[in-house]
């Protein structure tokens, strides 16, 4: 298992725009990525925070290579002011 929390701050005046794209996104990862087991979506105010999980690394990086998230990746990079990410492997299931 390869866990992977991010938070988006959003910009002033785009969640409305944001969050089609964001949920978009996460649908098709779970619709069409084998690797990505799980893809949470979650909001308070103007923070967006992501809990996803994957099989293990390389099925993140195969995300991240996908045209869904690379379209999503650059439709959403004007209406982000802040992103973090953090990433974690398994100890324990």
């Amino acid at each position: 298992m390869y866990a992977v929390c991010v938070t988006f701050t959003i910009k002033p005046g785009q969640m409305e725009a944001f969050l089609p794209l964001m949920i978009e996104n996460a649908q098709t990862s779970r619709a069409f990525e084998p690797g990505c087991q799980q893809f949470d979506i979650c909001r308070a105010g103007n923070v967006i925070f992501l809990y996803e999980i994957y099989d293990d690394r390389a099925a993140f990086e195969a995300h991240l290579a996908t045209p869904h998230f690379q379209r999503f990746d650059a439709d959403v990079a004007d209406m982000v002011a802040e992103k973090q990410a953090q990433f974690y492997d398994e100890v324990f299931r």
